[in-house]
Protein backbone atom coordinates (compact mmCIF):
# COMPACT_ATOMS: atom_id res chain seq x y z
CA UNK A 1 0.00 0.00 0.00
CA UNK A 2 1.35 3.09 -0.86
CA UNK A 3 1.87 6.08 1.73
CA UNK A 4 -0.65 8.29 -0.03
CA UNK A 5 -3.69 4.90 0.04
CA UNK A 6 -2.47 4.54 3.56
CA UNK A 7 -3.02 7.70 4.91
CA UNK A 8 -6.19 8.04 2.99
CA UNK A 9 -7.53 5.01 4.92
CA UNK A 10 -6.70 6.59 7.66
CA UNK A 11 -8.91 9.48 7.27
CA UNK A 12 -11.65 7.22 6.96
CA UNK A 13 -12.25 7.08 10.37
CA UNK A 14 -13.23 11.09 10.66
CA UNK A 15 -16.76 10.53 9.14
CA UNK A 16 -18.80 13.21 8.87
CA UNK A 17 -22.49 11.17 8.87
CA UNK A 18 -21.50 9.46 12.20
CA UNK A 19 -22.92 12.61 13.95
CA UNK A 20 -25.94 10.83 13.18
CA UNK A 21 -25.56 8.16 15.58
CA UNK A 22 -28.03 7.38 17.92
CA UNK A 23 -29.74 10.69 16.40
CA UNK A 24 -33.19 11.81 18.97
CA UNK A 25 -34.15 14.65 16.66
CA UNK A 26 -32.20 17.39 18.27
CA UNK A 27 -31.12 20.04 16.53
CA UNK A 28 -27.75 20.01 17.07
CA UNK A 29 -25.70 17.08 16.42
CA UNK A 30 -22.01 18.35 17.31
CA UNK A 31 -20.06 20.42 18.94
CA UNK A 32 -17.67 22.58 16.99
CA UNK A 33 -14.63 24.05 18.34
CA UNK A 34 -11.34 25.52 16.68
CA UNK A 35 -7.55 23.92 18.33
CA UNK A 36 -4.63 26.05 17.98
CA UNK A 37 -0.83 24.57 17.75
CA UNK A 38 2.14 26.58 18.14
CA UNK A 39 4.97 26.41 15.07
CA UNK A 40 7.82 27.91 14.30
CA UNK A 41 7.93 31.74 13.59
CA UNK A 42 7.38 31.56 9.86
CA UNK A 43 9.95 34.67 9.31
CA UNK A 44 13.20 35.86 10.09
CA UNK A 45 11.43 38.87 11.67
CA UNK A 46 9.48 37.04 14.26
CA UNK A 47 5.71 36.18 13.96
CA UNK A 48 3.56 37.51 10.96
CA UNK A 49 -0.09 38.73 12.06
CA UNK A 50 -1.56 36.49 9.74
CA UNK A 51 0.18 33.49 11.41
CA UNK A 52 -0.08 34.77 15.18
CA UNK A 53 -2.02 33.04 17.62
CA UNK A 54 -2.41 35.06 21.42
CA UNK A 55 -2.70 31.30 22.91
CA UNK A 56 0.68 30.97 22.21
CA UNK A 57 2.02 34.19 21.56
CA UNK A 58 3.60 32.65 18.50
CA UNK A 59 2.92 31.45 15.21
CA UNK A 60 0.48 29.16 15.00
CA UNK A 61 -2.09 26.92 12.61
CA UNK A 62 -5.88 26.11 13.56
CA UNK A 63 -7.71 23.35 13.08
CA UNK A 64 -11.74 22.65 13.80
CA UNK A 65 -13.09 19.64 15.17
CA UNK A 66 -16.35 18.20 15.51
CA UNK A 67 -17.14 16.15 18.11
CA UNK A 68 -20.80 13.99 18.14
CA UNK A 69 -22.47 15.15 20.93
CA UNK A 70 -24.45 11.61 21.46
CA UNK A 71 -21.19 9.44 21.16
CA UNK A 72 -18.15 11.41 21.62
CA UNK A 73 -16.57 10.68 18.44
CA UNK A 74 -14.66 13.27 16.52
CA UNK A 75 -16.58 13.05 13.23
CA UNK A 76 -15.04 16.60 11.59
CA UNK A 77 -11.61 17.85 11.13
CA UNK A 78 -10.87 20.96 8.76
CA UNK A 79 -7.52 22.78 8.84
CA UNK A 80 -5.25 23.71 8.82
CA UNK A 81 -5.95 27.62 8.76
CA UNK A 82 -3.19 30.66 9.77
CA UNK A 83 -4.34 31.50 13.11
CA UNK A 84 -4.18 35.27 12.70
CA UNK A 85 -6.64 35.66 9.63
CA UNK A 86 -9.07 32.57 10.33
CA UNK A 87 -10.39 33.33 13.94
CA UNK A 88 -13.03 29.93 14.97
CA UNK A 89 -16.20 31.63 13.05
CA UNK A 90 -14.29 32.49 9.67
CA UNK A 91 -13.39 28.72 10.04
CA UNK A 92 -16.46 27.52 10.33
CA UNK A 93 -18.10 30.03 7.68
CA UNK A 94 -15.39 27.57 4.68
CA UNK A 95 -16.72 25.08 4.93
CA UNK A 96 -18.90 23.35 7.69
CA UNK A 97 -21.62 25.99 7.81
CA UNK A 98 -22.39 24.98 4.55
CA UNK A 99 -22.71 21.03 5.45
CA UNK A 100 -25.81 21.58 7.90
CA UNK A 101 -28.70 20.44 7.11
CA UNK A 102 -32.27 22.71 7.19
CA UNK A 103 -32.44 22.97 10.93
CA UNK A 104 -29.35 22.01 12.09
CA UNK A 105 -26.88 23.97 14.20
CA UNK A 106 -23.98 23.02 16.25
CA UNK A 107 -23.08 23.76 19.97
CA UNK A 108 -19.84 26.30 20.04
CA UNK A 109 -18.78 29.01 22.24
CA UNK A 110 -19.10 32.79 22.18
CA UNK A 111 -16.76 32.77 19.85
CA UNK A 112 -18.95 32.17 17.28
CA UNK A 113 -22.09 34.51 18.51
CA UNK A 114 -22.38 35.84 14.94
CA UNK A 115 -23.51 32.14 13.32
CA UNK A 116 -26.38 32.27 16.71
CA UNK A 117 -29.36 31.48 16.04
CA UNK A 118 -28.92 30.00 12.59
CA UNK A 119 -26.16 27.69 12.14
CA UNK A 120 -24.87 28.27 15.72
CA UNK A 121 -25.92 27.87 19.65
CA UNK A 122 -23.57 29.91 21.76
CA UNK A 123 -23.86 29.97 25.53
CA UNK A 124 -24.03 33.66 25.87
CA UNK A 125 -27.47 34.07 23.86
CA UNK A 126 -30.56 34.21 25.27
CA UNK A 127 -32.27 33.22 22.28
CA UNK A 128 -32.05 29.53 23.47
CA UNK A 129 -33.46 27.43 26.19
CA UNK A 130 -32.80 29.17 29.52
CA UNK A 131 -33.42 26.40 31.67
CA UNK A 132 -31.10 25.54 34.19
CA UNK A 133 -30.56 21.57 33.97
CA UNK A 134 -30.18 22.24 30.23
CA UNK A 135 -27.60 24.84 30.09
CA UNK A 136 -25.28 22.82 32.64
CA UNK A 137 -25.97 19.82 29.99
CA UNK A 138 -25.25 21.97 27.30
CA UNK A 139 -21.41 23.76 29.41
CA UNK A 140 -20.89 19.54 29.61
CA UNK A 141 -20.80 19.37 26.08
CA UNK A 142 -18.62 22.19 25.58
CA UNK A 143 -15.89 20.98 28.37
CA UNK A 144 -16.25 17.37 26.49
CA UNK A 145 -14.64 19.32 23.70
CA UNK A 146 -12.03 21.14 25.48
CA UNK A 147 -11.23 17.22 26.35
CA UNK A 148 -10.58 15.94 22.87
CA UNK A 149 -8.72 18.79 22.03
CA UNK A 150 -6.04 17.94 24.84
CA UNK A 151 -6.02 14.41 23.80
CA UNK A 152 -4.75 14.89 20.55
CA UNK A 153 -2.44 17.08 21.85
CA UNK A 154 -1.27 14.09 24.01
CA UNK A 155 0.80 13.50 20.70
CA UNK A 156 4.29 15.19 21.21
CA UNK A 157 4.89 16.11 17.46
CA UNK A 158 1.62 18.72 17.99
CA UNK A 159 1.73 18.76 21.97
CA UNK A 160 1.22 21.79 23.51
CA UNK A 161 4.41 22.22 25.43
CA UNK A 162 6.45 21.58 22.26
CA UNK A 163 6.82 23.57 18.96
CA UNK A 164 6.54 21.60 15.41
CA UNK A 165 10.05 21.08 14.32
CA UNK A 166 9.51 19.48 10.73
CA UNK A 167 8.38 20.92 7.63
CA UNK A 168 5.29 23.05 7.94
CA UNK A 169 4.49 21.24 5.07
CA UNK A 170 4.06 17.84 7.13
CA UNK A 171 1.88 19.72 9.46
CA UNK A 172 -1.26 18.41 8.34
CA UNK A 173 -0.78 14.52 8.13
CA UNK A 174 0.90 14.81 11.55
CA UNK A 175 -2.37 16.33 12.74
CA UNK A 176 -4.51 14.25 11.13
CA UNK A 177 -2.64 11.06 12.22
CA UNK A 178 -3.26 12.28 15.99
CA UNK A 179 -6.47 12.91 15.58
CA UNK A 180 -7.59 9.57 14.10
CA UNK A 181 -5.56 7.76 16.53
CA UNK A 182 -7.53 9.49 19.00
CA UNK A 183 -10.67 8.89 17.55
CA UNK A 184 -9.76 4.83 17.31
CA UNK A 185 -8.77 5.24 21.12
CA UNK A 186 -12.34 6.75 21.19
CA UNK A 187 -13.98 3.68 19.60
CA UNK A 188 -12.06 1.36 20.91
CA UNK A 189 -12.08 0.80 24.51
CA UNK A 190 -11.58 4.36 25.67
CA UNK A 191 -14.97 6.31 25.30
CA UNK A 192 -15.48 9.99 26.66
CA UNK A 193 -17.98 10.41 29.35
CA UNK A 194 -21.82 10.31 28.05
CA UNK A 195 -24.29 13.58 28.08
CA UNK A 196 -27.14 11.12 27.62
CA UNK A 197 -29.50 13.60 28.73
CA UNK A 198 -28.33 16.53 25.57
CA UNK A 199 -32.28 16.71 24.35
CA UNK A 200 -32.98 19.90 22.57
CA UNK A 201 -35.15 19.24 19.69
CA UNK A 202 -35.77 21.17 16.30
Amino acid sequence: MSLMAGFCRFLLQIVWENRKVGDRGNDCLISVDGTDVAIPYQTSGGCPEAWYTQKFNASGLRYEIGVCILTGWIVWLMGPFRCGDWPDIVCFRYALKHLLEEGERVEADDGYVGEDPSTVKVPGSVLHDQDPQMLLVRGRVRRRHEGVNKLIKQFKVVGKATIFRHDISYHSACFTACTVLTQLQIENGHPLYEIGNYYDPL
